[in-house]
């Protein structure tokens, strides 16, 4: 399991459309708790006294409803379920729409060192925006020896052996007019449950790529910041293998191929490498012809369905004369 903390949560570089604008108003040394659930929970029950499956675990949010009933508990001197509440570790709470907790919520949080965190964020669209970061940090991963980039909107993963190409192969399709995502170490993140998101695995490395005989280049300071992407989803695995001539190669594509990343099926297809072949603008109309798979043209089947119908066709013509008898000599003469 992913080790994740309050304090990563505070720290985390959203972007504008997902900034979370935390802030922490107390219970410092609590920040090095972990948040072990890619969940929330409004605590409502809890602070009336029904701590049955009370999801402890999770961050617990307090908006305008829970605020209020605290002014209501600090009104009447009715603590006893605030404590029984940081009687259990959680994570932290979190106070939304700018709330500031009680007097007394914000002693016996000091006392039991949870931090209380809050935002300017509504409820709805703090959930929102955390649940979506959190299924992103604690979605599986995996960490594939590729190169991952985007031709024709489409993320592609070169996959083979050492040498065998790759990262020439996605440096000339960069010098094209595509973008790489990342080189080397791809790190793939299942989000969402049938998902692939791909990004690259070392992020201090950034969009580097290595090129033998050349060494390490940036792609960024040579080719600009629209040759590149900080992540990708995968739609599309290219196997990238020396040609062997005694191997047998799919030459008309009617048959779907997959392979299974992380439990999801990814279009595969083989590419053999060999002197005089131009794999870049191979895979450029591979991926070409991905888009249109995926606007319902699958060019194989039509080919084949073409084929199909130019062979009933002959069959019925030919079918046609062998079954009508020959005219004699005399027949035609007697006309």
């Amino acid at each position: 399991m992913k080790s994740f903390t309050v304090l990563d949560l505070l720290n985390l570089d959203m972007q504008e459309q997902n900034e979370l604008d935390l802030r922490c108003l107390g219970g410092r040394p609590g920040l090095a708790r972990s948040i072990t659930v890619p969940d929330l929970n409004r605590p409502g029950l809890a602070l009336s006294g029904f701590f049955d499956n009370f999801g402890y675990e999770r961050i617990q949010v307090f908006g305008r409803g829970e605020t209020a009933y605290l002014n209501k508990l600090a009104d009447q001197q009715e603590f006893e379920n605030i404590e029984r509440f940081f009687s259990v570790e959680v994570p932290c709470v979190v106070f939304t729409h700018g709330l500031q907790p009680t007097k007394e919520f914000f002693a016996e949080a000091e006392r039991t060192q949870c931090p209380v965190l809050q935002t300017g964020l509504s409820s709805s669209e703090f959930a929102a925006r955390v649940i979506r970061a959190l299924t992103n940090i604690f979605a599986p991963t995996r960490t594939l020896h590729g190169v991952l980039v985007e031709v024709f909107g489409i993320g592609i993963l070169l996959l083979g052996d050492s040498g065998v190409g790759k990262s020439e192969t996605a440096l000339e399709l960069v010098e094209r007019g595509h973008r790489l995502v990342a080189d080397d170490a791809v790190e793939i993140s299942c989000v969402a449950g049938d998902i692939l998101i791909g990004s690259g695995a070392n992020k201090v490395l950034g969009h580097h790529m290595e090129i033998r005989g050349l060494g390490i280049i940036n792609v960024t300071h040579l080719f600009g910041v629209g040759a590149i992407r900080d992540q990708k989803k995968v739609q599309l695995v290219i196997e990238l293998e020396l040609w062997e001539p005694e191997k047998t190669y799919d030459r008309i594509g009617a048959d779907e191929r997959y392979q299974e990343i992380l439990g999801v099926q990814v279009p595969y297809l083989e590419i053999p490498v060999k002197a005089g072949r131009n794999i870049p603008i191979i895979i450029e109309t591979a991926a070409m012809n991905e888009r249109l798979k995926q606007m319902g043209y699958y060019s194989a089947r039509e080919f084949n369905q073409s084929v199909l119908k130019w062979l009933e066709t002959e069959n019925a013509r030919a079918r046609y004369f062998q079954d009508r008898d020959p005219m004699s000599y005399d027949d035609l003469t007697s006309r």
